[in-house]
């Protein structure tokens, strides 16, 4: 009988009532019943811990070794605006002030981040973290998004207007413009750097990437940050257009204090992962199903 009530109270949800009626005894026996299935082991009830934001933030810190990082529960809509509160954040913690140089990546998650706003912190300086892009698609957008930061910060925009890929001959011509030479200088200074994280080329199509043939060729690569691609592995892989680029250069990168990978999708979990072995970012804002993913890729097989 210890079973049979147990199975009808847990399994069939059957109230001890309904269970005393239907086997003709007292509610107090079932009662008793119940108890003793739980003492002898026949009935075990377990409360499992729930990973929470903070928790999984915890966890990815320590298993990347990145300086900093923010996660958000995954919302059922929004996911890339709800990620601006978590980065806005981590703005406020870098003790940026009037002068400090904030670099601004492309990129859909950049967009939406930027457009849901920034805190404000006047007299910043905003630049963007590479040349522009003949492309019509909003997430291109590089100097717009570093007026518009600039706008929210309270701060002065410092925008390139060159392109990111020009020929080698037309690159020191650009580079030869004092409006832009002035703002690559600020590459070198720069205190935060905001950057989105590109899928592969398997997985993003070229009309969504604006890739090049020469890149749409790098298929082992895990990922890229401004056109700089990696594998898995976090190691550089060359293309032929690296050396023509206007963009931040990976040793620049590296040498920022905080460079903010910002990112939502859990397809996107090994391109963060080769994004921080190749120290090209040291911190992630994104959600927690994205999160859960990088941990368990992470898990040995």
């Amino acid at each position: 009988m210890l079973h049979t009530v147990a199975k009808l109270h847990y399994e069939a949800d059957m109230s001890q009532v309904d269970i005393a009626r239907r086997l003709g005894v007292s509610t107090a026996t079932i009662s008793r019943l119940l108890q003793r299935a739980r003492a002898e082991g026949i009935v075990r009830i377990e409360v499992l811990d729930l990973a929470t934001p903070e928790g999984i933030t915890t966890q990815l810190v320590e298993a990347l070794g990145l300086r900093d990082a923010a996660v958000i529960e995954t919302p059922a809509a929004g996911a890339l605006t709800a990620l601006a509160a978590p980065l806005g954040a981590l703005l406020k913690q870098a003790g940026l002030t009037a002068g400090s140089v904030v670099a601004i990546g492309w990129g859909r998650a950049i967009r939406e981040v930027i457009q849901a706003g920034l805190p404000r912190i006047p007299g910043a300086l905003t630049v963007a973290a590479t040349g522009g892009m003949q492309q019509q698609a909003a997430h291109f957008q590089i100097n717009e998004f570093v007026r518009l930061a600039a706008e929210e910060l309270g701060g002065t925009p410092h925008f390139i207007h060159a392109p990111y890929l020009p020929s080698s001959e037309l690159r020191d011509v650009f580079l030869g413009d004092a409006a832009i030479r002035d703002s690559v200088a600020l590459w070198d200074r720069t205190d935060v750097a905001i950057v989105g994280i590109g899928l592969p080329h398997a997985i993003n199509p070229p009309e969504a990437s604006a890739a090049t043939l020469s890149e749409q060729a790098l298929f082992h690569a895990a990922g890229d940050v401004i056109r700089h691609y990696f594998d898995a592995e976090g190691t550089l892989i060359p293309w032929e257009g690296e050396g023509r680029m206007i963009a931040m250069s990976p040793a620049q990168l590296r040498a920022v204090p905080l460079v903010i990978g910002v990112a939502a999708s859990p397809e996107k979990a090994m391109a963060i992962i080769g994004a921080v072995r190749a120290r090209l970012i040291n911190a992630v804002v994104t959600d927690s199903k994205t999160a859960q993913a990088i941990i368990e890729a992470l898990l040995p097989r």
